[in-house]
């Protein structure tokens, strides 16, 4: 059977592969949000471009019990304030770039308002960046967990937080590039504020 559709991860912020990937099996698209939480993916956390290179942001979650924690019961920690920290973060890189004054005051009120879950956090911020990216795309989610979706290209390890890219991404350019060079498959707020609405066009 040809896999003309896939089943994703929810991520916080996506790198820009994984729109990327959305753009080649868009509209058949389901998100997996039954699947046990997995730790140090970009599920809660992105990179991003700082003065000294790369930043992670990562979006602290309620440690659980000792049984394993579906993606859609995980809960955001607020034991110190992250969202401040974030926006500062974004800030700081950004606030020099083409784009970021255009698309703050889309951005600023997820570092301001309080999620209990991890996924209404993403689905919400998801949400703003298939606009911003002019994509239309209806979310649907799993309502069971499979191993495997026939029909379906299961992306849901595809997109490694650790790892380099498996092929080359076109340039595009960035704030700090003079100094430590292109970065490939930062976050798509990373393109967006270097870009604006030419993003749509990149991906």
């Amino acid at each position: 059977m040809i896999a003309n559709g896939a089943v994703l991860p929810m991520f916080y912020l996506p790198p820009v592969e994984y729109f990327t990937k959305l753009n080649t099996f868009k509209p058949d698209v389901v998100f997996d949000v039954e699947e046990h939480f997995p730790k140090q993916t970009y599920r809660n956390r992105a990179n991003i471009y700082s003065p000294d290179g790369l930043l992670s942001l990562v979006v602290p979650v309620v440690k659980g019990s000792k049984n394993h924690t579906k993606t859609k019961d995980v809960k955001i920690s607020y034991d110190f304030r992250w969202q401040r920290l974030h926006w500062m973060s974004l800030q700081a890189c950004y606030r020099r770039s083409a784009y970021f004054e255009y698309y703050e005051a889309d951005f600023a009120p997820f570092y301001e308002k309080r999620y209990d879950y991890l996924l209404d956090y993403n689905r919400e911020l998801f949400e703003l960046l298939l606009r911003l990216t002019k994509n239309k795309l209806e979310v649907s989610f799993t309502d069971t967990y499979e191993t495997e979706y026939p029909g379906l290209t299961d992306l849901r390890n595809a997109f490694n937080a650790k790892a380099t890219l498996a092929t080359e991404q076109k340039q595009y350019f960035q704030v700090f590039e003079e100094r430590n060079g292109f970065l490939p498959n930062l976050s798509i707020v990373d393109l967006l504020f270097n870009q604006g609405p030419q993003a749509a066009n990149y991906l």
